[in-house]
């Protein structure tokens, strides 16, 4: 089990063995995002551009039009709320080759409130043309995640949570965009989450399961793209559907979900998530258990559904 945080970091060393392009710039949080360590690896490739997000958006653009390989890193709400301007017009317009390492995102963000919460992202994000979105559950995925982006020619952000994620996947795991991954089987539920709150609701299931509730985890690690005929099919093998995120409610996953549904499939629909307000400055535990996102809250939530 290791933090996203790390394996970002940790990734990017490595990396930066084969890959002689790759470049990060950081907007004055190294230490906290783990970017520090590719600064330590290859300080000749490592731009610390200060509290200056907006123009290090811009500066990534550049390196990017000259063949560098650029990695972004700062906290979530500084990418969506302060830059996403240079974003929408430098970035995703012009398809850009710049990645967005997305750190310390949804609720838990080692208690820094709600002024760095930021549980809009997805909706943000997923809306913007040419902009693939992608939320790994654990560092295996994460890893594979990282590498990935950093093969692939075009605009990404990627979500990171700050802290570590038991992990659901083994080494064979192979990353592919836009794929679902059935973490569990079940007839009565089945729940629909992205990032580590997947891990979380993976637990869930386990206790409906003790209480003789057959609940299917479906994982979605991309989600733009996303396979909609895999949601469909799997959404139509069980009874209820309920999404899960630690983002609001409005625009993001559970709303992606309810779309492809309504389309092709229509059914109800149940959303768990951030209910229009926002986070507070909290441990881990006491925020999941608030928000009622912890493995007991949500299974307790969900048999009460059925």
């Amino acid at each position: 089990m290791k933090a996203l945080r790390d394996v970002f970091g940790d990734t990017l060393v490595a990396l930066g063995w084969t890959n002689p392009n790759l470049v990060v710039l950081d907007a004055d949080l190294a230490n906290s995002t783990k970017a520090d360590k590719f600064a330590m690896a290859y300080p000749d490739r490592f731009l610390q551009m200060g509290i200056a997000e907006q123009n290090f958006v811009g500066v990534a653009v550049g390196l990017a039009s000259v063949g560098f390989v650029p990695w972004l890193s700062t906290f979530t709400v500084f990418f969506t709320h302060r830059a996403i301007d240079p974003i929408r017009m430098l970035v995703a317009q012009t398809h850009a080759n710049v990645k967005i390492g997305a750190a310390y995102s949804g609720l838990l963000t080692g208690l820094t409130g709600k002024t760095h919460q930021d549980v809009q992202d997805i909706a943000i994000m997923r809306a913007m043309p040419e902009m693939t979105v992608l939320a790994p559950a654990d560092a295996i995925e994460g890893e594979a995640i990282i590498r990935w982006a950093t093969d692939f020619q075009g605009p990404v952000y990627l979500r990171l949570a700050r802290d570590a994620s038991p992990n659901v996947f083994d080494e064979s795991y192979s990353f592919v965009p836009g794929k679902t991954i059935l973490l569990r089987e079940g007839s009565d539920v089945l729940i629909i989450s992205t990032g580590p709150q997947s891990v979380r609701c993976l637990k869930a299931a386990e206790l409906l399961g003790d209480q003789g509730v057959s609940a299917g985890v479906l994982h979605l690690p991309s989600i733009k793209p996303v396979n909609k005929d895999e949601i469909v099919s799997a959404s139509e093998k069980a009874k209820l559907v309920v999404t899960v995120e630690e983002h609001t409610i409005y625009g993001g996953l559970g709303g992606l979900v309810a779309e492809i549904l309504s389309e092709a499939s229509p059914r109800k629909v149940v959303r768990f998530g951030i209910e229009d307000r926002w986070g507070e400055s909290a441990p881990n535990d006491f925020l999941l258990d608030l928000f009622q996102m912890s493995p007991q809250r949500l299974s307790e939530r969900i048999k009460a559904l059925i």
